[in-house]
């Protein structure tokens, strides 16, 4: 299976450095459903099979405006929802100091085991959002999916399926309304494109 992995379009908190958890539901900027336009203009070249997105505003609005210029529906997976970011959700980035400085550091240099203050870890993200990759490898072995997801939900994916420890997920960074492409084999699995943002250069 080919999986395409897109980061939804920007949002005003990605701008503002806000931590956008699965409890802020926010929707895409102007600049946002500009990138998820420049998005379908590329996408719509492929020969797709299904296209999944998180429920999430988002999300599902970079995949709908993809699913259109590519005449597919849009499957909603719940499990593709970004981490549960708990009291940290909504709070800009230089506020993590004070009681929330100790958990932050231990979440953004790799332990994957602890959750976020009244939220999820990296382990229990990676849970979910492997049970939704392994649905899609049930029924499009052969095909090429399109996700539409977040950050952290897109990344420990990536790690999933590269067998890459999830202590190593700070080193990866990926844009608002990237591409990143996988290949799932039974001969093993290759990464082919990673934060891919050439189509968003004007």
């Amino acid at each position: 299976m080919k999986l395409i992995l897109i980061r939804h379009g920007e949002t005003e908190w990605n701008k503002q450095r806000r931590i956008q958890g699965c409890r802020s539901d926010t929707r895409l900027s102007p600049k946002g459903l500009e990138q998820a336009d420049r998005l379908a203009a590329v996408l719509r070249k492929e020969r797709i099979d299904a296209i999944y997105a998180s429920p999430m505003k988002r999300a599902s609005e970079t995949a709908q405006i993809i699913a259109e210029a590519c005449k597919l529906p849009v499957h909603v997976f719940n499990e593709l929802r970004e981490i549960d970011a708990g009291e940290l959700d909504g709070l800009f980035e230089r506020e993590l100091a004070g009681p929330y400085e100790t958990a932050w550091k231990e979440f953004r240099n790799g332990n994957a085991s602890t959750p976020l203050p009244g939220g999820e870890s990296l382990q229990d993200l990676q849970k979910r959002t492997s049970w939704a990759v392994d649905r899609m490898l049930e029924k499009h072995i052969d095909g090429t999916v399109v996700v539409v997801a977040h950050l952290l939900a897109n990344l420990v994916i990536v790690c999933q399926v590269l067998g890459i420890n999830l202590g190593q997920i700070a080193r990866f960074k990926q844009a608002p309304a990237s591409i990143t492409i996988l290949e799932l084999t039974t001969l093993g699995n290759s990464l082919l494109l990673f934060n891919d943002t050439c189509h968003l250069i004007a």
